[in-house]
Order: C-alpha cells, then structure tokens, then sequence
C-alpha cells in the first residue's frame, strides 16, 4: 500500500519503532526506472527497491516478528533526506548519490550501485554530449536537488559558461524537458538517461555522453545518528549481496525486460560495481572504488 502518513516517534530508534508497529516505510522515487518505478498496474517496483523489500524481510526476522507491513511513499531528490530525517520514511530506496558531504545529514548502506552523471541530447543538435562547454548559454535540464543539477551548476560557473539549469522534479520531467525542446540537454546518471531514452517515443533521436561528469556510487538512504539501525540494515544488505540476490536484483533490471512496457536496458555490471560487491563499502571516497 502507499502511505503517506508520517511515522510515529515510538521507540528510541528505528528498530524499536519497528519492533512495537510492526510497520516499517520505504520511501521511492515512482518514476526512475530500474532502480524505483510503477509498473503497469501502479506497484512500485525496482531493483533498489526490491533491495529495501528484502532488507525488510531480514529486518522481520531479526525482530522476531511474525508480520511486518512494508508501506510505501513517493519522494523526490528534494525531499527524500527530510523524510528520513523527520520520520515519515525509514529508508530511502532509489538513486541517492553516496556523497561525503551528505553524511553530515544521513548515513548510507553500503553501495549496490555506481554510476556516472552524462548528458543527454537530440542527435541533430549542435551540441556535444561528451562537451558541456558546447552547451554554452543553453539550457540543461536536472532533478531538482540532485547531484546531477549542482553538478552542472558547479561546471558551468567554473568554466563561466551560463548554461541555465532547468529543475525538474524527476528523471521523467527532466527528459520530457529535452523532447519538448525546452532544454538542449539533459543530465542523469547513465542507467537513467539509458532509461529515458529506451522508453522514448524515438529513441533513435537522441545520443547519451560516454565521458561522466561526476563517479556517483547508489547506497539506499538510512537515518543518521541511528547506529544500531544502520548496523541491522548494513548487515542486511552485505548478506544480499553475498548470497547473490543483489546479482541476481541486477540481471532482472538491467539485462532483462521491465515492466510496464518490456524495455531491456542491456547494461551488463560494469568492473566497477563487481568490485564494490566484491569488497562491500558504504564510503562516498572515489578512492574506496579503485
């Protein structure tokens, strides 16, 4: 079900809540596709997600409970650490970017994802995706409160290149802004620009950039200041990936089609990522990934 209401503040952590409630409330974003969406019957679904929903399950056991009621909230990049911070969510199951600044306001599981931002345009555009000064005075289109809009927003005055950023609130709004013409571009995280553009109405139309603006390691949301949440959460996630659903959660989203309209992404796992599961780490160090 999607729930909407803020959690209670019972209990001394999170665990504890969840242990008196039997509740437990994962915030998505309902349009980012592999990783948190709607399928065709308005479920939200994803391989983050399913991630959370197995955590979930592990987090049940561990409490000893005998049921446990999953809920679920939409979130945007804007919103989503408040509602970790006030409550209204447990965990955050999307396409948080792991950033070290971001600690001060949350902590992270360990990573099931790495990325990089790219730009996206049409194919007869002048512009060059793997150039951001070719975008020059144009408009770029960015989530709102994501990394990819303060990204271009640092590019573009380091460089003095008055590109306008045009905040949308998520992935779907920000490529829609590109296929209307009301941007010159657009910038995602690669698994996500691949994403808009296969579920565009002419894919053929538009070219994604090869060379990233910025590493972007995934890690699900977690409360901060929570130590023993984040240690039944962190331990669950590490057993996923270990016993393999994690990979398993990957070929489903990436290499295989999804719903709602049967889009295969074909991204196999890059070495990168391999490495990540192979050493598990939630640090937002670049260096943690080498």
């Amino acid at each position: 079900m999607l729930n909407t209401a803020p959690a209670s503040a019972e209990g001394s952590g999170r665990l504890d809540r969840i242990r008196e409630t039997g509740r437990i409330t994962l915030g998505f974003p309902d349009a980012s596709p592999p990783f948190a969406f709607l399928d065709g019957d308005a479920k939200p679904v994803g391989y983050t997600l399913e991630i959370c929903e197995h955590v979930a399950q592990k987090l049940k056991a561990a409490l000893g409970l005998k049921a446990l009621d999953v809920r679920y909230t939409p979130v945007m990049s804007a919103t989503r650490i408040p509602l970790i911070d006030n409550g209204t969510i447990d965990l955050e199951c999307g396409t948080a970017t792991n950033l070290p600044e971001r600690h001060k306001l949350v902590s992270f599981a360990p990573t099931t994802f790495v990325t990089q931002v790219v730009l996206v345009a049409r194919k007869d555009s002048t512009v060059d995706v793997n150039d951001l000064s070719t975008f020059r005075g144009k408009a770029i289109s960015a989530q709102a409160g994501g990394q990819t809009q303060r990204v271009v927003v640092r590019e573009s005055a380091r460089d003095k290149l008055d590109i306008q950023v045009l905040p949308a609130k998520d992935t779907a709004e920000a490529f829609l802004l590109l296929e209307t013409g009301r941007a010159a571009g657009s910038a995602n995280d690669d698994a996500l620009a691949h994403a808009s553009v296969a579920g565009a109405k002419q894919p053929k139309d538009f070219v994604i950039g090869t060379k990233g603006l910025e590493f972007a390691p995934y890690g699900i949301l977690e409360p901060k200041n929570d130590p023993a949440f984040k240690a039944a959460v962190d331990t669950a996630v590490v057993e996923l990936i270990k016993d393999g659903t994690v990979a398993g959660l990957y070929r489903k989203y990436f290499e295989q089609p999804i719903p709602p309209k049967g889009i295969n992404l074909e991204l196999p796992m890059n070495d990168v990522l391999k490495r990540a599961l192979a050493n598990p780490t939630d640090s937002g160090d670049e260096a943690a990934y080498r």
